[in-house]
């Protein structure tokens, strides 16, 4: 029994919806809330606002760069919070803050906030050849 209808081919049709008719995914938050922030941004804050507080009373801070990596480059005994780098032949002095080993050492934000800030200051002590309590009064009063 030959039929001269082919039989229907299935092609895949586009979706428009998703499955259960509610309508596509969109982003969870608009971006401009706090909760769409990643924690590579959160951190970068939390690292911007520590300079701004010290930049009020070092204004030479302003030809610093400040760079937030995740984790030191070299594998060594104790791992470092943070590095600086004086200032070279058409280079500026630089100022790291390693993300990932702050975070392993705190377990809330206002921890972070402190810690964040410290090792700042103490990078800037270092940079600038002064004692930590010299660059931040506060520091380790909180």
């Amino acid at each position: 029994m030959d039929s001269p209808v082919p039989p229907p081919t299935f092609e895949p049709r586009p979706r428009r919806r998703d499955r259960h008719g509610r309508g596509m995914r969109g982003p969870l938050a608009p971006p401009q809330v706090p909760l769409s922030a990643s924690r590579g941004e959160i951190f970068r804050d939390l690292v911007q606002d520590s300079v701004e507080r010290l930049e009020r009373r070092w204004p030479q801070l302003a030809e610093v760069d400040f760079v937030v990596l995740d984790v030191p480059a070299v594998a060594e005994d104790t791992i470092p919070l943070g590095g600086s780098v004086s200032a070279g032949k058409g280079r500026p002095a630089q100022i790291v803050v390693y993300r990932r080993p702050v975070e392993l050492r705190t377990k809330s934000r206002d921890e972070r906030a402190l810690l964040v800030h410290e090792v700042v200051v103490e990078q800037v002590a270092e940079l600038l050849g002064l004692s930590p309590e010299s660059v931040d009064p506060r520091y380790g009063q909180d």
